[in-house]
């Protein structure tokens, strides 16, 4: 080879070999993907997901459609899981975004999964020591999750939304046509 090659060649390869060595050494999350994981709208809410929530440096995953923030990882988010339908747990709208509580508000680790958007994200956030607030993270994902659109009519309720009947329904009479001959 001549000469005025090998410099090049040389610094190319010891270039490769530091982001090889950096990237083994950076520790990836594993995660399990979600049924959906494979859907394009969970792409678009993969790209538009901030590199850093509440403090947290976003790590890399071993899944499709995850991402968690953290060392050790105190939010995992997989996008792909299956829509709930109506419930009685807690809801709440953060930002635009409607959340379902899934799992006792007291754990150390709370389970959000959205509601009326198909597919469905989940968020999964480690409280006490070294973890973070649900104020800190739902806001700062709600620009990357409002990329799946909300279903119409499928909003997040409260008791004060529902109407309940007031009284036993009363019949409506239908008319009746009759064909002579």
């Amino acid at each position: 080879m001549p000469p005025r090659f090998r410099r090049p060649l040389a610094a190319v390869l010891a270039v490769a070999a530091s982001v090889l060595l950096l990237t083994a050494c950076a520790p990836t999350v594993a995660m399990q993907p979600a049924a959906d994981a494979n859907s394009p709208r969970c792409a678009d809410v993969i790209v538009h997901l901030p590199d850093s929530i509440a403090g947290k440096a976003q790590r890399e995953t071993n899944a499709q459609a995850t991402s968690a923030w953290g060392d050790p990882a105190v939010v995992l988010l997989r996008c792909g899981v299956s829509p709930i339908g109506p419930t009685t747990k807690p809801c709440i709208t953060v930002n635009g975004i409607d959340w379902v509580l899934e799992n006792d508000p007291a754990a150390s680790a709370l389970r959000y999964i959205t509601f009326g958007r198909t597919p469905a994200t989940e968020v999964v956030i480690q409280h006490g020591k070294g973890g973070v607030a649900d104020a800190s993270v739902l806001p700062a994902l709600a620009d990357a999750i409002g990329e799946i659109p909300q279903q119409k009519n499928e909003k997040c309720l409260g008791t004060s939304d529902v109407t309940s009947p007031t009284g036993t329904p009363t019949p409506t009479p239908t008319s009746t046509t009759t064909q002579s001959g």
